[in-house]
């Protein structure tokens, strides 16, 4: 895995420190929590479909009610993130989506389960808005991909833990007990959180020579800015759409891929652990991987625009090839093609989620990520409606797998056509 980046120390002047990178460790873990909790469900869906008597389409309607959601609070958190800053922000996102998790351990129906999924998914939708602000409170630009790309790889440990600690907890305990058991992480980090984390400004640890660090580019204005000025800016709509686009396949990876394995390898809630095991482990070296390459890009020279848009290209390449898994007759070698195109999307999404801080001031950071989430959230709510008529219908995978391996060439070319140069916008006027 790629090594932290350390700015080169000049002699005779203050050694720079590394405390920045401690918040980066704090954002992986909660998005690490955040991902277990968000996974159970795929992961435990071959035993509650047997157990609740669900179809498709019900699974497919509760994933719908956890994307609705999503939608509806990542816009909200995007403006609270804004107005109140990425520390209290933070803590209500996982207040939040701690409570719903542990109450799924006392549900019965398919409506109980969507409405425990529908407060799921309005706190989680906290994570990255909240995220995203931190980094852009602690971390120059040409840091910011890299550190993006490190606690978004939180998700893919996430992903890990869930198919090895949860099965276990199940088979132990039941699943009602795992939704308890695992609640308990979002607790201790919120503690954490509360106790360590303040603007770089504030922060006791933080030296000066850091402090000048963080804050070399340019200061922006700190006034809050409206989403009526954002949504009549290309930019943000340069985001959305790219969210709309690759969301949705995250999504499919995350919610179906337990099934899929289950449904065309035979395999159940203990045997299939470990090739989604080398799935994520794969997507975690995209994760890092794809912000470290456009970091490096920068860092050599190569302009934002570049340096981007050719680590997003190689990304979207990479997932071609999932075109075919569904005709893969051999486990593994399917594993490795998947494993490929979800760490594709993983390093594509890190550079992704680096652009609002790229094009806009630190205020309409938030706000921005905020309504890209949402459109990218809807997204995910077609796809799950669209995966449930699919299966249902056909019974093949096929037609999913087409949609996942075209979707991030046509992220990159919307995020061209509307910022080809990915021009910084100025929102002084608005």
């Amino acid at each position: 895995m790629a090594s932290v980046p350390q700015p080169v120390h000049q002699p005779g002047q203050p050694r720079i420190g590394r405390h920045r990178w401690v918040v980066v460790a704090l954002l992986f873990a909660a998005t690490a929590i955040n991902y277990v909790d968000r996974q159970m469900i795929g992961v435990l869906k071959p035993t509650l479909s047997a157990e609740l008597q669900w179809s498709e389409t019900d699974y497919a309607n509760i994933v719908f009610w956890f994307q609705a959601a999503y939608a509806v609070g990542y816009l909200g958190f995007g403006r609270v993130v804004d107005l109140i800053g990425a520390r209290m922000g933070y803590a209500v996102a996982v207040t939040v989506w701690t409570i719903a998790h542990v109450a799924h351990g006392g549900v019965y129906s398919v409506t109980q389960f969507a409405i425990a999924r529908f407060g799921l998914g309005i706190g989680e939708s906290g994570n990255f808005p909240a995220g995203i602000k931190a980094v852009t409170e602690w971390f120059p630009q040409k840091e910011r991909a890299f550190a993006i790309g490190l606690f978004n790889a939180g998700a893919n440990v996430g992903a890990i833990v869930t198919p090895l600690l949860v099965p276990w907890i199940t088979l132990a305990y039941g699943w009602r007990m795992a939704f308890i058991v695992t609640g308990i992480f979002g607790v201790l980090w919120l503690i954490a959180w509360l106790v360590f984390y303040r603007s770089p400004a504030d922060h006791r640890k933080v030296t000066q020579a850091e402090l000048a660090y963080i804050q070399q580019d340019a200061a922006d204005p700190v006034d809050p800015i409206g989403w009526r000025t954002l949504l009549t800016v290309r930019e943000t709509w340069a985001y959305a759409i790219g969210k709309f686009c690759i969301d949705p396949i995250w999504w499919f990876f995350l919610f179906w891929l337990p099934g899929y394995l289950g449904s065309r390898y035979g395999l159940d809630l203990v045997s299939f652990g470990p090739p989604l095991v080398a799935i994520y482990i794969l997507s975690d070296f995209g994760s890092v991987i794809g912000g470290w390459m456009s970091s490096r890009l920068i860092r050599a020279g190569r302009s934002v625009n570049v340096a981007r848009k050719i680590t997003m290209l190689v990304c979207a390449l990479a997932v071609l090839p999932v075109f075919f898994a569904q005709s893969i007759d051999n486990l593994w070698v399917a594993v490795i093609v998947i494993g490929i195109a979800t760490a594709a999307h993983q390093a594509f999404s890190a550079n992704l989620y680096t652009l609002p801080s790229d094009l806009f001031p630190r205020a309409a950071v938030g706000s921005v990520v905020g309504i890209g989430g949402t459109v990218g959230a809807i997204g995910g709510m077609v796809m799950a409606k669209y995966a449930g008529f699919v299966l249902d219908g056909l019974g093949s995978y096929a037609p999913l797998f087409a949609v996942a391996a075209s979707a991030y060439l046509v992220a990159l070319l919307a995020v061209h056509l509307l910022s080809p140069r990915l021009a910084r916008v100025d929102l002084s006027s608005g």
